[in-house]
């Protein structure tokens, strides 16, 4: 589980219920939470880095997809207001929970998403699933710009450990060199020959939240990076491949899944849905997971 700004997001829904962590190694499957190089517990880097100071709660609920774009007001006690109401009204976050959106402020850690930390992760991961430590069956489930870096893990892999990728909500895709595609939000180009690796996977899988198609309110950005997951899908499937794009609220979960739909509410409708992708893809097998879950 590869997150973008805390690992926090997998392992409890945003009212401290079980998340995807629990509910995973419950179907006895192994999980491995990891956070990337310089990233919360590993920010021990080897380059220096500068932080500034600042107050992260409005660009926390909007990046998250809690509400339209927000504003702060310092008179309700520090709780962000958005266009004259707090959430989305079908929302899967617990909107009357103060303790959980002050949680859910409190567990992001400082984002390093530079093209060269996204480098620097997607390196580290290849050689962590070319060591074989972790199996011979991986599945990565990645978070926002977890996404981009876990496709180019993919590329830098000398071996072929890695069994699929899981996008929630990526902030970034990556295309083949000399492919004719319109501005989308943070993309990569690699080789051709590189790109022709996510065409090796069992499976690759984006998924989408709400506000994301077909709604007024969503933003450019927003729609550049949906774009952006068909773009790549296709060329995949195109190579031989096996990907898709999968927009929650046309699914049977529902409808009000905010950025981080596996903490939502309804996130164990999220995990069946994976489940299935699993299954389908013959990755619910225990037989090469590591020794020391004594399989």
């Amino acid at each position: 589980m590869w997150h973008s700004s805390s690992t926090q997001h997998f392992q409890n829904r945003w009212d401290g219920g079980d998340g995807f962590k629990d509910m995973f190694l419950r179907r006895e499957y192994p999980v491995f939470l990891w956070d990337g190089p310089g990233i919360g517990r590993a920010n021990y880097g080897c380059e220096e880095v500068t932080y500034s100071a600042c107050y992260n709660d409005i660009e926390t609920f909007h990046s998250l997809n809690f509400g339209p774009s927000a504003q702060f007001n310092p008179a309700s006690g520090g709780v962000v207001l958005a266009q004259g109401k707090l959430w989305w009204s079908d929302s899967q976050f617990p909107v009357d929970d103060l303790a959980a959106w002050n949680q859910a402020a409190r567990a992001r850690y400082q984002d390093f998403n530079a093209d060269e930390d996204l480098q620097l992760q997607a390196q580290a991961a290849a050689v962590a699933a070319d060591s074989g430590r972790l199996g011979t069956d991986i599945v990565y489930l990645t978070h926002s710009y977890a996404g981009p870096g876990a496709l180019m893990a993919v590329m830098k892999s000398k071996k072929e450990n890695i069994k699929g990728v899981v996008l929630y909500e990526t902030s970034g895709v990556v295309y083949p060199e000399g492919a004719q595609v319109n501005a989308t939000l943070n993309p990569s180009f690699v080789p051709v020959d590189n790109f022709k690796n996510l065409a090796k996977l069992k499976a690759v899988q984006f998924v989408w939240g709400d506000h994301k198609v077909g709604n007024l309110d969503s933003s450019s950005e927003q729609l550049q990076a949906v774009a952006g997951s068909y773009i790549v899908a296709d060329l995949i499937n195109k190579l031989g491949g096996n990907a898709e794009v999968i927009v929650l609220p046309q699914t049977d979960v529902g409808r009000g899944n905010t950025n981080v739909p596996f903490a939502g509410m309804n996130n164990a409708k999220v995990a069946d849905l994976l489940d299935k992708l699993l299954e389908k893809n013959k990755l619910d097998e225990c037989e090469s997971k590591p020794d020391l879950w004594g399989c």
